[in-house]
């Protein structure tokens, strides 16, 4: 396999911390923040002043200190993850008071409240390293972009490794469809259409189909439901949030909401057959698709047209070669009978997944 994909991303902590610290004897501040806290899946410690237990300002992952007990506050330990919140807009005072107590930043509600929820649920996830996030992309129609991803995802599961698949493909038939597992229970895509907001990680991930040790994001079998942005940006984002790996099977079409599944990729791969129409189908792809994605690496698929080799179509595709994935007999018969693409852990396809992750997750540590 062509190619190095490394990363130097630090690792995720091992235990997840608890809620914020909230200090106000404000009850509509207090009100708000509870609310807030509620919002994003988090319990928090509430004091009216700093707390007598030992460690309780120390060792809070975040503290939300209402305007009315900063000067309660002076004193404290500094440390990172303090934040001054109130309404006031106009308080002359209030960078004085932040100063005073050590605080990150002043907040002002209701002005900062989605920003507030985000830094909370971040809290509760215990955000660390995010997974990495690979897209696949057939260069034209019938590539085997989907068999790829589903392949890439059951290899990163047999692996041991946190493994979500997302379907991006609306008119691609249903991923779980490849898993065996279209009659499993589980939220598909039309579940999420409407989100706009942060999606929780877990949350997202528990609600999921499990097949073959790995969650999938799919469709049902009703009419197609097309992605608006917000619904694709909020899904990958808790997605990678969880850790891992997540492998996301795009359309070649490049509408708004595969641009947001673009924006959130580590690296794409795109499929091409070793034939001419194909190069040249490809090559409008990866013009579109370049457009959002800055790594962009070709698959070939054999078998090649006279003439033609893995060299020769990376070349005249001006990408990266990321590797080549022979003719694989008996994966059609394999799939017909059930077995995912991968599944057996030989084969051709297999290998070259398993050499994909191999030097993909350099230096990553992920489990």
């Amino acid at each position: 396999m062509a190619g190095s994909i490394t990363s130097n991303r630090p690792r995720a902590a091992e235990e997840r911390p608890g809620g914020p610290l909230i200090v106000t004897e404000d009850m509509e501040l207090l009100d708000d923040l509870l609310r807030l806290c509620a919002a994003a899946g988090a319990e928090p410690e509430v004091h009216h002043s700093l707390p007598e237990r030992k460690g309780g300002w120390e060792e809070a992952p975040l503290v939300l200190v209402g305007d009315d007990a900063a000067a309660r506050c002076r004193g404290a330990s500094r440390r990172r993850g303090v934040f001054l919140v109130g309404r006031d807009q106009d308080d002359p005072d209030v960078w004085r008071r932040a100063v005073e107590i050590g605080a990150d930043c002043v907040l002002r509600l209701p002005d900062a409240e989605s920003w507030l929820v985000d830094r909370i649920a971040d809290v509760v996830e215990g955000v660390g390293r995010p997974a990495l996030t690979v897209g696949v992309i057939g260069g034209r129609g019938g590539a085997g972009a989907s068999t790829l991803a589903t392949a890439l995802a059951v290899t990163a599961a047999r692996s041991g490794r946190r493994t979500m698949l997302v379907d991006g493909d609306p008119l691609g038939g249903g991923l779980d469809v490849l898993l065996g597992g279209e009659h499993t229970e589980g939220r598909r895509w039309p579940d999420f259409a409407a989100s706009k907001g942060r999606v929780a990680g877990g949350a997202l991930e528990e609600s999921l189909p499990e097949l073959h040790a790995l969650r999938v994001l799919s469709w049902d079998r009703g009419d197609s439901v097309v992605i608006p942005p917000e619904a694709m940006r909020s899904v990958l984002a808790a997605a990678r949030r969880r850790g891992g790996v997540v492998v996301v099977d795009l359309p070649r079409r490049v509408d708004e909401g595969v641009a947001e599944a673009l924006a959130q990729l580590d690296l794409g791969l795109l499929v091409v057959p070793g034939e001419l129409r194909a190069v040249a189908a490809a090559n409008r792809v990866a013009s579109a698709v370049g457009m959002v994605l800055a790594d962009l690496r070709v698959v070939c698929r054999g078998p090649y047209a006279p003439g033609l080799d893995e060299q020769w179509v990376a070349a005249a595709l001006g990408l990266p070669l990321a590797g080549e994935l022979p003719t694989e007999p008996g994966l059609a018969a394999a799939q017909t009978a059930g077995a995912p693409p991968g599944g057996s852990g030989r084969g051709p396809l297999a290998r070259f997944c398993t050499a994909f992750w191999e030097r993909a997750l350099v230096g990553e540590g992920v489990v």
